[in-house]
């Protein structure tokens, strides 16, 4: 463990997509968050990668998608993350009820959890996302959208929900290898909790008998975690190579370096870094805004273009709603 130090909170999600412009009109319309980039998959780059988060993309906030035009439906089930938790304000989740029925989305009442209260929706292609009233959520959120209330606003991750055959084996590398605290046990499984406070910081595994899960469209395909830097992100390498897991190479994702490694359950999990962060290529302002590509690819620009369909996305922001 790194300097007996757990990773400081969940830094995205990504899930796979099976229309991009029904994600995009989905998750900035319809849940209000902001498209703050839209590039490709790197080890795909004739699909697209789409990144929402607040209103700079700021780790604990991001959840992006792969969108595969013509994707098979996923199934739900063990050795997948099952479910993506966002944090609403507490007063909000009543609105946020009468919005979604109105707009036809999918979605049951709220309810009361072992220490939230937390309704669930499915987005167009099935994916399970949760709105979690949290007390004392600091991050602002994203108030772009005219239609949702700055008091409204998704202010970003809460948690994401493991399920998984065995408990234990996926307890062990969450809590001895990473370093996460055990932050409390309910009827269904257990809560880890990371070292970087209350804000999108709980990872919460539910054993289950159900069959394994199928990855594919409307299911996740990994989490990561944040590092603060890269020296960190290095340590934790080593760390996880000298207990015997499987790691890739530091890889360059333009917007920070990742690794990736599987936990006994078969999760796939990241350690991203917080920096550079999305404006090392594009204006705060435009954000989103264009298709943007790392320096290997940009010589195929007009190649990758030809392949993606187009896609149309929410105009630049005002400069006076550019500070929150």
């Amino acid at each position: 463990m790194v300097d007996s130090v757990a990773p400081h909170g969940l830094h995205h999600v990504t899930a796979i997509a099976e229309d991009p412009q029904r994600n995009v009109d989905f998750y900035t319309t319809v849940l209000g968050l902001r498209l703050v980039k839209r590039t490709v998959n790197f080890d795909a780059p004739e699909t697209y990668h789409l990144y929402y988060g607040d209103a700079s993309g700021r780790p604990s906030t991001l959840l992006t998608f792969f969108p595969w035009p013509g994707a098979p439906n996923g199934r739900q089930g063990t050795g997948l993350t099952t479910a993506t938790a966002f944090s609403v304000p507490p007063e909000s989740l009543g609105w946020w009820q009468q919005r979604l029925s109105a707009l036809g989305v999918d979605a049951d009442a709220p309810v009361a959890g072992s220490d939230e209260e937390i309704l669930r929706l499915r987005d167009p292609d099935g994916l399970v996302i949760e709105l979690v009233a949290s007390e004392g959520d600091s991050r602002s959120g994203w108030d772009g959208v005219a239609a949702i209330p700055f008091d409204s606003a998704i202010r970003g991750l809460f948690s994401v929900t493991m399920t998984e055959q065995l408990l234990d084996p996926t307890a062990e590398m969450l809590a001895g290898m990473l370093g996460m605290r055990h932050g409390g046990d309910t009827a269904d499984g257990t809560r880890f909790v990371m070292s970087g406070g209350t804000e999108g910081t709980a990872v919460d595994v539910l054993p289950s008998n159900a069959p394994r899960g199928l990855q594919a469209a409307g299911t996740v395909h990994h989490i990561a975690f944040r590092a603060p830097d890269g020296e960190t992100q290095a340590k934790w390498r080593l760390e996880l190579i000298e207990a015997g897991v499987e790691v890739t190479e530091i890889l360059d994702r333009q917007y920070f370096t990742s690794i990736y490694f599987r936990e006994p359950g078969g999760v796939l999990l990241e350690i991203a870094t917080d920096q550079p962060g999305f404006t090392v290529d594009e204006p705060l302002l435009e954000l989103g805004q264009h298709l943007k590509l790392p320096p290997w690819l940009e010589p195929n620009r007009e190649q990758i273009q030809a392949t993606l369909p187009s896609l149309r996305v929410p105009p630049a922001p005002q400069p006076d709603a550019a500070g929150r």
